[in-house]
């Protein structure tokens, strides 16, 4: 069920180690017209944390959508998302990588880890409503 069918915000997981790109991307979503619960990491394993609800995490909701970066201390974006798929309980979140890597393997390699979309920073309004729509919709 949907967050549109069930009236309730889309939940997205930031992953994300840059403050100011963290603002942004608060930003863009204040400027979106689908309601949405932003929550907060700041590398891989803090990622695997919340989504384990592990830890200080125990009441951490389940995303509707995961916002990556690929450049994280401790375990960085392809290592989770790898971790991802290993798991039966988070292979089917969806996964947008957000990222300044241009470089061809990066994209590649993201998708063949399944991930959704793949945006290059910075981010725009329009950029991230073509990905929160079908979250919106699903």
């Amino acid at each position: 069920m949907s967050a549109q069918t069930t009236g309730r915000p889309v939940e997205i997981l930031l992953v994300e180690d840059n403050p100011g790109d963290i603002r942004l991307t608060m930003e863009v979503l204040k400027e979106s017209t689908v309601r949405t619960n932003l929550s907060v990491v700041k590398d891989g394993v803090e990622a695997l944390a919340f989504l384990r609800r592990g830890g200080h995490y125990t009441d951490a909701p389940r995303p509707d959508l995961i916002l990556l970066d690929l450049n994280l201390p401790k375990k960085d974006g392809m290592e989770l998302l790898a971790d991802m798929n290993r798991d039966q309980n988070l292979k089917d979140i969806r996964v947008v990588i957000l990222t300044t890597s241009e470089a061809e393997k990066d994209i590649h390699k993201s998708f063949d880890l399944d991930a959704s979309s793949y945006i290059i920073k910075p981010i725009d309004v329009d950029r991230l409503m073509m990905v929160l729509k079908p979250t919106e919709n699903a």
